[in-house]
Parts: structure tokens; C-alpha cells; sequence
């Protein structure tokens, strides 16, 4: 018996939505919600796993009470900017390299500058108080160990192949692939490059 599950998440699967501050429109590839919360809505959501992109500079969704991981896929140049308050000064957050992931909390102020164009991001969205989360990129080569819980693996560019579990894998550019795991699985990737969004249960609080 495997230790792991293996849903295959196609384009067609995933869900178009407007951010919440309805200044654009991002590409659901997974997600989860509490119980009688409409898919897709921001009210409820317990974890997110999507793209967008950013054309213009603006202000980001307040998202407080949520976790956010989030790396560039294509263009360069995004900083994020956070406004000064009495306590804290002015400050960036630096995505200006691809594919090189940046942890933020979603309730922080943040105004977006473009120095090179329109860009394309991945965001990894999560309830803190219900999840730990993690983003890794995964290229040629690479052995990665998913614990316990759900992994989203996305390609976003090239096909990506590998084997996680014992089992071959391969992912089709733009597709994804949902793995829940009973345990710590090993994920080694043989080519391509995709990205791996990692989804725990936090646990109680003694």
C-alpha cells in the first residue's frame, strides 16, 4: 500500500477568481476551505495554491491572519513595498529574481512596483492558525523529503519528471499534481523544474 495519494490537477480543473480587492484575477490550481464556505471565495479559505499576474502597480488584498509565500515565474524586477508607520519604518520586500521564494505575513500594507514590466507570480496562501506551509523550487537532480500532509506540484514551464513514493512521475507543462501524504515521502526529481507547495496541519497548542 502506497503512503501517498496522486491526483492529477489539469488546467481545465482550475478556477479563475477575482483577488479580493478586485484589482485582478488569479488562477486557482488548489485550494481548501472550512466547511459550508463557497469554493473560490475568499471568506472561509483555509489554503491556497495559485498564479496571477501583476501588469500595473498596486495595492496588494489585506489578507490578515494569513500566511504568504510567493515567488516570480516570468518577467522580473517585483518589489514590494511596505508603507512606514509610528512603530516600523518603510521597508521592501524583494522579488525581483525568479523563482527564488519570499515568506510574508498577509496582513502587512503592501504597495506593488514593477521595475522591469508585468510579471507573473505563484502565491501560496495559508491560515496560520490552521496550516505550515512551505515553497521549494525542484530542478534536475534534486531529492526533496514532503512530510506529512498535502503537496502541490506544479510545472510551470517544461514538463517535469521524477518519482515520489516509489512511483514515476510526470507532470505536463501547466498541469499540477496533488499528493496528500500519511507520512514523510521522498520526492527526487530527474528533469525539468516545478514548483512544490507543502501544506501541514499545524499542530494544537499544548
Amino acid at each position: 500500500m502506497s503512503d501517498a495519494n496522486f491526483t492529477p490537477l489539469p488546467p481545465e480543473s482550475f478556477r479563475r477568481t477575482p483577488w479580493k480587492n478586485g484589482g485582478g484575477v488569479t488562477i486557482d490550481i488548489a485550494d481548501a476551505y472550512r466547511e459550508g464556505a463557497a469554493p473560490g471565495s475568499w471568506e472561509g479559505m483555509i489554503w491556497r495554491f495559485g498564479r496571477t499576474s501583476i501588469v500595473a502597480p498596486g495595492p496588494f488584498s489585506d489578507l490578515t491572519g494569513y500566511e504568504r509565500l510567493q515567488l516570480v515565474i516570468a518577467g522580473s524586477g517585483l518589489v514590494l513595498e511596505t508603507p512606514a508607520s509610528l512603530e516600523i519604518p518603510a521597508s521592501e520586500i524583494d522579488l525581483r529574481k525568479p523563482f527564488k521564494p519570499v515568506r510574508y505575513d498577509g496582513g502587512t500594507p503592501i504597495v506593488s512596483r514593477l521595475e522591469n514590466g508585468p510579471v507573473e507570480v505563484v502565491n501560496l496562501i495559508a491560515d496560520r492558525a490552521l496550516c505550515e506551509i512551505d515553497l521549494i523550487v525542484a530542478t534536475t537532480g534534486q531529492n526533496a523529503v514532503l512530510s506529512a500532509g498535502n503537496h502541490v506540484i506544479y510545472a510551470p514551464e517544461n514538463a517535469f519528471t521524477g518519482s515520489c513514493d516509489g512511483k514515476p512521475v510526470r507532470i505536463e507543462p501547466g498541469h499540477a499534481l496533488l499528493i496528500e501524504a500519511r507520512i514523510a515521502v521522498s520526492l527526487q526529481a530527474a528533469t525539468g523544474l516545478a514548483l512544490v507547495a507543502t501544506i501541514a496541519q499545524r499542530s494544537p497548542a499544548a
